[in-house]
């Protein structure tokens, strides 16, 4: 069974960031409640969100019904290589590597760049003198049965190179899930609990298919198009925006979709999702 209907009240979107330094203009965050008001974006306490203040905002609502999703991966893979990080670490589930990747990472503002920098040839993928790009492309259970059933091209956190990479904004989040660990429920390496704040790995082109955005065509950066997409889901029309760039209007679109999908069931006990993978790779929700 999936969570009641009335389980979580507030519903939070958290377009994520693995730049360096502790001031990100690619983070965003967008809530909304229970109903059909459009999501908003929640000003950050300086010029721009830092990754530690993401998780004090987190920290500080944990006991409420509040459903979040982050865009980026949890966890690396590790059922197909039987390592994480084949000949460094020993990690054989998801809460020791998070341990592994932030006592290894100096980087201010639970920064990973450098995590990523020092290994590069080794475990990731930063440019042609690493060697074949395909000799990284590693992915975890749930990417694979994501492109097995025609969802799209998902990207490794090996790849740490172009546009579309999730490496360095992934090992950022998995020091804020060390860190929120214990604090609040992570799912799916948390069970669901019956009350209390639980944080969600999404993937927003998920969201935006959803919405009736076409591959390739997902990003939105006006305001008549975010309104339709709202629309597609249930909401009303946004409050106008300063500047419409990806950061925000994925927040906002995304934080509209977990509030019309968070009491379905299938999300929440995909079949492919075993115990297994839950422990050691993690899930993204929505895709089942």
């Amino acid at each position: 069974m999936g969570p009641g209907a009335d389980r979580f009240t507030r519903f939070a979107a958290i377009d994520w960031s693995g730049a360096k330094g502790s001031r990100h203009p690619g983070i965003a965050l967008a809530i909304c409640e229970s109903g059909d008001a459009a999501p908003i974006l929640v000003a950050p306490p300086a010029r721009a969100w830092s990754r530690t203040a993401i998780a004090g905002w987190i920290e500080a609502r944990a006991a409420q019904p509040l459903l979040i999703g982050f865009d980026m991966s949890f966890c690396a893979p590790l059922l197909d290589r039987g390592a994480y990080l084949p000949g460094e670490t020993t990690a054989t589930d998801a809460r020791a590597f998070w341990a592994y990747v932030d006592a290894n990472s100096p980087d201010e503002d639970l920064g990973a760049a450098s995590f990523l920098d020092t290994r590069r040839g080794r475990h990731f993928y930063l440019g042609a003198a690493d060697g074949p790009k395909a000799d990284f492309m590693h992915f975890r259970r749930c990417e694979q049965h994501f492109n097995a059933s025609g969802g799209g091209k998902v990207t490794t956190v090996y790849d740490a190179i172009g546009a579309a990479q999730v490496a360095k904004a992934s090992f950022a989040g998995m020091r804020l899930l060390h860190r929120l660990s214990g604090k609040v429920a992570i799912w799916p390496f948390d069970d669901l609990p019956e009350t209390g704040t639980v944080v969600v790995e999404i993937y927003t082109a998920i969201a935006a298919r959803a919405a009736g955005l076409r591959k390739g065509r997902s990003k939105i950066r006006d305001a008549a198009t975010l309104d339709t997409a709202l629309a597609a889901l249930g909401s009303r029309p946004h409050i106008s925006l300063t500047r419409y760039d990806d950061h925000s209007t994925d927040a906002i679109l995304t934080a509209a979709w977990l509030r019309a999908n968070a009491a379905r069931a299938d999300l929440w006990h995909p079949p492919a999702l075993t115990r297994e993978i839950a422990r050691t790779e993690g899930w993204t929700f929505g895709i089942t």
